[in-house]
């Protein structure tokens, strides 16, 4: 995993069948914290919003985060407020149960429980086609802003059929060249890919362009374009930074909008939102990662919540495709947590792992870039590894800030766990209890089936 962030850093499904067996879950109560009241049952707009890798653990994690110490109540945080329930993630039989991003990302686009790394295809390597596919055939504009690479598991999912994740640019090959009456499944798409979408073999990002759309490679260029247009905004050659190391430090919040700006129509939309990296920084097992790209997904469903308030008739169904890492918060017996090591980073653990071979003085830099003084026992322990290779100085790194906050992790990959789902906007109630994941995209198809 550290090779493939490191290789990152640098570099910086059958035909949709209608699902009328599936009643809509009627509110089993209303939830107590809930602040956004729908004016109606069916939303006119929807937006699904993935937070990858994030289990049960990050969201806790990250309430303790964001807690004041010197009050002596808990402060709630976003998630508090819109939680109604929970889903299981399991993927098909063939698989076990464990998922991975691919297969659940199939089941959440689709509705349909598909094998490890399939990509909008089922177990027989069939397309099954997604909400979003059916939301381009209903009329709705479409989109997606992930932080990511746009063709990475999750939103490929909603677009592409495939038998491999790893496929990226036939992925980015089926962006284009899968249609719904003539159109492209997507009108808006927001990232990270330059490098699969501009190739020797096939330029699809020209072919966009020549197809209409507006391109932009940065974030002022996407300000630029107008209101309501077609739009494909690629802004790192494969995923976006770490947001510890972007200058905007609300990214995802910033897509959002931007998508959302070009979305609005009286047709409806329906948006897909990942916040891709929750699960980079779980696999890495890089606490302040997870911490910072909370954040920022709590910064975009603040965002989307007064989004709501000012427009009853959208949805808003948050949840994640699994969890990654096993967190736990507190490790090795000992009763304590302290995130406050990890609220003055500047940089992720990989920069300050990458940059520290060069400094003069590689301690020092390291506790300038964690915001906080170190001993010089610290110090002297991090100026030891500063000559190593990359991924040993970048697994000290980490070490020592497991330690100082007394973080524990299980493991580098996925956990089998059920994951959260929140909601709110019109027609919340559906999701209330204990679901599958293959019931928030045949609840999705109802929605958009009942549209009109």
């Amino acid at each position: 995993m550290i090779k493939q962030l490191i290789r990152t850093s640098l570099l910086s499904c059958a035909t949709f069948a209608v699902l009328s067996g599936c009643s809509v879950t009627e509110p089993v109560s209303e939830t107590a914290n809930l602040k956004s009241k729908p004016s109606q049952n069916v939303p006119k707009n929807i937006i699904m919003v993935v937070a990858d890798g994030m289990g049960p653990a990050y969201t806790t994690a990250y309430r303790n985060f964001m807690d004041n110490p010197s009050t002596p109540e808990m402060e709630s945080v976003v998630f508090d407020d819109i939680l109604v329930g929970n889903a299981s993630t399991y993927p098909a039989q063939v698989s076990g149960y464990v998922t991975d991003s691919a297969a659940a990302a199939t089941a959440l686009a689709t509705g349909v429980k598909s094998y490890n790394g399939a990509i909008g295809v089922d177990v027989d390597k069939q397309p099954v086609n997604s909400v979003m596919y059916h939301a381009k055939r209903m009329g709705m504009r479409t989109g997606l802003a992930v932080t990511s690479q746009i063709v990475h598991a999750t939103p490929a999912s909603y677009i592409a059929h495939n038998e491999s994740r790893k496929n990226y640019n036939e992925i980015a090959e089926d962006f284009f060249d899968i249609r719904v009456n003539d159109n492209f499944i997507a009108d808006v798409m927001l990232g990270g890919g330059t490098t699969y979408f501009k190739r020797e073999d096939r330029d699809i990002l020209a072919q966009f362009v020549e197809a209409g759309y507006e391109y932009a490679d940065s974030y002022s260029d996407l300000d630029a374009i107008p209101v309501g247009s077609n739009v494909l905004g690629l802004f790192a050659p494969v995923a976006l930074p770490a947001v510890l190391d972007e200058q905007r430090k609300n990214r995802l919040e910033y897509l959002t909008k931007n998508a959302i700006k070009h979305l609005e129509n009286e047709n409806g939309f329906f948006l897909l939102v990942e916040a891709s990296q929750v699960d980079w920084a779980g696999h890495a097992n890089d606490i302040g990662s997870a911490m910072a790209e909370m954040h920022d997904l709590a910064l975009t469903m603040t965002y989307l919540r007064e989004y709501v308030e000012a427009n009853p008739d959208t949805l808003v169904v948050l949840t994640a495709d699994h969890s990654t890492g096993g967190l736990t918060i507190g490790a090795n017996g000992d009763y304590r947590w302290s995130p406050e090591h990890l609220k003055a980073m500047s940089a992720s653990v990989l920069t300050i792992a990458l940059e520290m071979a060069s400094e003069e003085n590689p301690g020092e830099f390291v506790a300038s870039k964690l915001g906080f003084s170190l001993s010089e026992e610290e110090l002297a322990t991090l100026d030891s590894v500063s000559n190593q290779d990359d991924e040993t100085r970048f697994n000290a790194v980490k070490a020592f800030l497991d330690t100082k906050t007394n973080t524990g992790w299980t493991t580098g990959g996925h956990t089998g766990v059920d994951v959260e789902v929140f909601a709110f906007g019109a027609g919340y109630q559906s999701f209330i209890g204990q679901i599958d994941n293959t019931d928030i995209a045949k609840k999705i198809f109802q929605f958009i089936e009942k549209k009109e």
